[in-house]
């Protein structure tokens, strides 16, 4: 169930105490908190994108791992042409191509190209990747993203910025890096911990927005953990909160201000 549907509905639940938001208030959420989950979104689905290669295992040759890599995303995706090339003495890439027709890739069809360029060697690698080649569900996929490892300092990341799909006069930028912890598998794996600043812009304004701890299952739309604090052009505060329930069952909490929260069940 997408955002806009779940704040149309009823209050369900109040903190005692607390006036409870009025409708406008409800609907200004609403409009807002819809522009920043499909923003977040849209970093998720980068993401997964470079989640169909594996991570450099450190202390592997790096023309060895790339053409590794190269056949293990043939066998990930059977749609997709992957290619190993070598570039220069401290890089080589694997180039991923989709048909022109798309390819299904965690549910979502993909076409075009990208190259994913490995530069380092066994004691520090780097890897980034242009992805405005790539078009998801017929819309560009507007973002770069990378990690780096072996060394103290490891870090996954996306920049993505541009117009929201669906969303007329309405763009986004967003700057993010996915959390690595233990427990938590984030490429070849089901699970990745999205957090970072942005901004959305559309009829009401540019809001600015701060991701935390967002957790999503690879495919779902909405994160089943995490937060979102929305600062609105207006001077207004809505914080969104994902929380799970049960399986496939989870909830949204949404509190404009210090009016009471609004609680709307999900089911994923």
């Amino acid at each position: 169930m997408r955002i806009p549907a779940c704040l149309a509905l009823v209050i369900l639940s109040t903190a005692c105490g607390k006036e409870p938001p009025t409708k406008e208030e409800i609907e200004d959420a609403r409009a807002r908190v819809d522009l920043a989950v499909l923003a977040a979104n849209q970093v998720r689905v980068a993401l997964e994108v470079l989640g169909i290669l594996p991570v450099y295992t450190c202390g592997e040759s790096r023309r060895t791992f790339v053409g590794r890599a190269a056949e293990g995303a043939r066998t990930k995706v059977a749609c997709v042409t992957a290619t190993a090339e070598a570039l220069d003495d401290s890089s080589d890439a694997v180039v991923l191509s989709f048909p022109d027709t798309g390819c299904t890739v965690g549910g979502r069809t993909v076409s075009g190209h990208s190259s994913f360029i490995y530069k380092g060697g066994e004691d520090r690698m780097d890897v980034f990747a242009e992805l405005r080649e790539l078009k998801v569900d017929g819309q560009p996929l507007q973002a770069k993203v990378g990690y780096g490892t072996c060394s103290d300092e490891k870090r996954f990341w996306a920049e993505s910025t541009g117009d929201l799909p669906g969303r007329a006069s309405s763009s986004y930028s967003v700057n993010a890096n996915v959390g690595v912890r233990d427990g938590v598998p984030i490429f070849g794996g089901t699970t990745l911990v999205l957090n970072g600043p942005g901004e959305v812009t559309g009829s009401l304004g540019t809001d600015r927005v701060t991701f935390s701890e967002l957790q999503y299952e690879v495919g779902e739309y909405l994160p089943k953990k995490g937060e979102a604090l929305i600062e609105t052009a207006k001077g207004h505060q809505v914080r969104v909160n994902f929380s799970e329930v049960l399986w496939r069952l989870g909830k949204v909490e949404v509190e404009i201000d210090d009016r009471a929260p609004i609680t709307v069940p999900v089911i994923r």
